[in-house]
C-alpha cells in the first residue's frame, strides 16, 4: 500500500513540475537559439534587460510570465533572455560579441555594455527584438510592455505584417483592426 500511494504522489509531483515548466517562457541563450534555428527556422524574440532595470524586471513579472504570453512565445519563437551588459560570449553573423570591458564587481549594477548590444544598437532597457528565421533583425521594441501590447507584435512579426506596413496609415490601421486574445 505504501509504494501505491508513493507511486500516485510521485506522479502527482511529476505533473506539478511539468505545469509549473509549461507556465514559463523557455529561456534560452542566443547561441542556443541560433543553432535550434539552424535545425528548425523559427523566429527569435530576444529580451535584452539589464540586472539593475526596474521595467525589465516589470516585464519579467508582468508580461513574461503571463499565461498567454508563455504559450505563444513557447510554441511560435525561440525565446532569448540577453544580459545587454553582460559577459556572454556570442557568435551572430559569423562575428564574435563578447563585452571585454564588463566588470564582475559590478554584475548587479550599472555596466559596460556588451558589444552585441551596440551592434544591434540598443539604446534603452528593456528592448526586445524579434528576428526572422534566418537569424536577420527585424525590429527592436524598446520598453516595458503589457501583455497586450506585446501580443500585437508578437502576432505581426510571426505572420511577416510588417513587411504590408509601409506607411503610418498602414500601421494605425493594423493597430485599429487588431483583436486581442491575450488576457492581463
Amino acid at each position: 500500500m505504501k509504494k501505491g500511494t508513493l507511486l500516485v504522489l510521485a506522479i502527482f509531483m511529476l505533473s506539478l513540475t511539468s505545469k509549473a515548466q509549461n507556465d514559463k517562457i523557455n529561456w534560452m541563450t542566443m547561441n542556443e537559439a541560433l543553432s535550434a534555428q539552424a535545425q528548425n527556422p523559427k523566429k527569435i524574440m530576444m529580451d535584452a534587460y539589464t540586472n539593475w532595470c526596474g521595467p525589465c524586471k516589470m516585464l519579467d513579472k508582468n508580461t513574461f510570465q503571463n499565461p498567454d504570453v508563455v504559450k505563444f512565445v513557447n510554441k511560435n519563437y525561440y525565446a532569448v533572455k540577453f544580459n545587454a551588459e553582460g559577459n556572454e560570449a556570442i557568435t551572430y553573423k559569423d562575428q564574435d560579441f563578447a563585452n571585454p570591458n564588463y566588470d564582475a564587481s559590478k554584475a548587479n549594477s550599472r555596466n559596460a555594455q556588451h558589444q552585441l548590444s551596440q551592434a544591434l544598437q540598443i539604446t534603452a532597457y528593456p528592448t526586445i527584438i524579434f528576428f526572422d528565421e534566418k537569424g536577420n533583425t527585424i525590429s527592436p521594441l524598446p520598453g516595458y510592455k503589457t501583455p497586450t501590447q506585446l501580443e500585437l507584435y508578437l502576432k505581426l512579426f510571426l505572420a511577416d505584417g510588417h513587411k504590408n506596413i509601409t506607411s503610418k496609415e498602414d500601421w494605425e490601421k493594423y493597430q485599429k483592426d487588431f483583436k486581442s486574445e491575450f488576457k492581463g
